[in-house]
């Protein structure tokens, strides 16, 4: 049965974060903790009782495209959806003058994990439509977003991001997609898009596509490129929709996973009649774009975080109900108690490991929402600084997150045997679902080039120096705390290396050696995601013991059994995991480039 850490949110959102700070910020005060709650409550039951038993159905099932063109959902996944597009859950923290609810992000996070880990695919839909919506409003002219945003956010029409050609995966630069101009802000479309997610559904009356497309005197590359709307039928001045504007569904993709999320090749203007809207001008495309596949991709480490919370949950729940073998000090004896698996060592490490990670990834994807509400809603340095925070990590959240769900998917699966192999438990659904997450939205060898060509070097590296200034902010006080005080120069070790690689990093660049820099990205990416998963641990583990011992109970208790959890997770991470820093530091500087030098 799909089970949400509901304690565990909780302890995010008003222990950990402060949600309830948020409100002296003027965009919030309307709101209060009650409304909060109740929220929270509804979007809880909502993910178990409507979203969740429709997961498996919809993966077996997976979509259909007829004769005509038109892709048919899951059949099961139409009550589900009218429940979360009638609930409002769509807009929860986009502005009420567009449909939104004009919430917090970081409120938004908690309710969106819930539906996620109940069913990934199905959340695709309202996803990449949210995405779409957040886009038009942020940079879509005024007629735009009085066309589109409300009728998005509202759920009645869906949204995708149209970018990958057969020819023009990771490299967007190479799109061939054309756009000519017919009239002011208007451009006849032609070109064909892959691997297009959300690309049609019958759960929605229209589509609307964000679509990347090359004007004819364009420069190559990514500057050449414009964004287009391009709705599915065109919409009428007063609103209405009117004829189909020439997208067709050439295909859907049968996939691995996320079988209730049609993936559609798309082809615009066969007969020369698709007509996409501007946005902004003429070479702005993947600028303007850059926003939503940031949103995408802090999507993705959302996606990540809920299944992996979701088969963590499933095989933790398994493991205290599996009854096999005998506690290891009685292995001699015949007619020792037969136990169950949690007892067994070997399973009580992974299954640490598995809420080491979920603990550590909720933390950095909720934390890094919360500073997404200071950055939209805030003001002065703190704005600025939160926002350059969520643009520094954003490539952890997307390539670690991710990474690490397949590895959490894969281990409820060995925690579960050949059971974990069988349709008959979701395991082996959530390890199938979860390998698309390294790949979508830029695979993770992209986001670690990002990481290492962009966002190290934002504002001349004073961005990843206030980063890391946050972290010895908490090491200065984990070494004079008793919860973690044994332990912190594992951390203190990994801050050290992790600046004497970036500037590593930086003296390649210069002496002309980038390919060597390119190399190690991918160790580097996994390195930094270490590094703050120990932090943000670390961070929630003194708050924990803190409260442990003002509550002055034994374990015996929920409450103090949580607390004294968190600070064990903590300390697992920091003298189990974390240590794999040092042999990714000795492989980065080691001046190896044998797989640059070998034939292969």
């Amino acid at each position: 049965m799909f089970r949400i850490d509901e304690r565990d949110i909780q302890f995010n959102l008003y222990e950990y974060l402060k949600l309830e700070e948020l409100l002296a910020l003027p965009a919030f005060r309307e709101f209060d903790r009650e409304t909060f709650d109740l929220l929270l409550r509804n979007a809880f039951d909502l993910a178990k009782e409507v979203v969740a038993p429709v997961n498996a159905p919809g993966d077996r099932a997976g979509c259909r495209l007829d004769e005509k063109g038109q892709v048919h959902v899951p059949p099961e996944y139409h009550a589900a959806y009218k429940a979360v597009r009638e609930g409002g859950w769509f807009g929860l923290s986009d502005p009420v003058e567009w449909g939104g609810q004009g919430l917090p992000e970081l409120l938004r996070m908690a309710a969106w994990e819930a539906f996620c880990g109940a069913s990934c695919a199905l959340m695709m839909y309202p996803g990449l439509t949210q995405a779409a919506a957040s886009l038009i409003i942020a940079r879509g002219s005024e007629e735009q977003k009085k066309t589109f945003a409300e009728k998005l956010l509202s759920g009645v029409w869906g949204g995708t991001m149209c970018l990958t050609e057969p020819q023009a995966g990771s490299a967007v630069g190479d799109s061939r997609a054309s756009a000519k101009k017919i009239r002011e802000g208007w451009y006849k479309i032609q070109g064909t898009k892959i691997f297009i997610s959300s690309g049609d559904s019958d759960l929605v009356e229209n589509t609307v596509h964000l679509v990347l497309a090359r004007t004819p005197d364009a420069p190559p590359g990514v500057k050449g490129l414009s964004l287009f709307i391009v709705p599915k039928f065109r919409v009428g001045a007063d609103g209405k929709l009117g004829p189909f504007n020439d997208v067709h569904v050439a295909g859907i993709e049968h996939k691995m996973g996320i079988k209730g999320s049609a993936t559609c090749t798309l082809a615009f203007g066969d007969n020369d009649q698709c007509e996409g809207w501007i946005v902004g001008n003429e070479g702005d495309g993947i600028a303007i774009m850059f926003h939503m596949m940031n949103e995408a991709r802090l999507g993705v480490g959302l996606l990540s975080l809920a299944v992996s919370s979701a088969t963590h949950l499933e095989a933790l729940d398994y493991a205290r109900e599996r009854i096999q073998g005998v506690d290891a000090r009685q292995m001699k004896d015949p007619n020792a108690r037969r136990v169950p698996i949690i007892e067994h060592p070997d399973v009580r490490r992974m299954l640490l490991t598995q809420k080491a990670y979920v603990h550590g990834l909720r933390a950095l994807m909720y934390r890094v929402a919360r500073w997404g509400d200071v950055a939209r809603h805030g003001s002065g340095e703190e704005q600025e600084k939160c926002q350059a925070l969520v643009d520094l990590l954003t490539p952890i959240c997307k390539g670690y997150g991710s990474d690490r769900a397949n590895d959490v998917a894969a281990t409820s699966v060995q925690i579960l045997g050949g059971y974990g192999y069988c349709q008959e438990y979701p395991c082996e659904q959530y390890q199938r679902d979860a390998r698309i997450f390294t790949i979508y939205e830029g695979a993770n060898g992209i986001q670690a080039m990002d990481l290492v060509g962009r966002k190290l070097g934002m504002k001349r590296g004073m961005v990843f120096m206030t980063f890391l200034g946050e972290i010895q902010g908490f090491l200065a006080k984990a070494k004079e705390h008793a919860a973690l005080k044994d332990c912190a120069a594992e951390l203190e070790k990994s801050v050290e290396d992790l600046q004497g690689i970036a500037m590593t990093f930086m003296g390649k660049n210069m002496a002309g050696e980038t390919l060597y820099v390119l190399l190690q990205a991918t160790p580097f990416l996994k390195f930094m995601g270490n590094t703050v998963t120990a932090w943000l641990l670390g961070e929630q583990a003194l708050l924990a013991a803190d409260k442990l011992a003002a509550l002055g109970k034994g374990t015996g208790d929920p409450e103090a059994a949580f607390y004294d959890s968190k600070v064990k997770i903590a300390r697992f991470f920091f003298k189990n995991l974390l240590p794999e820093n040092r042999s990714i530091c000795q492989g980065i500087l080691s001046e190896d480039t044998s797989a640059l030098d070998v034939v292969l």
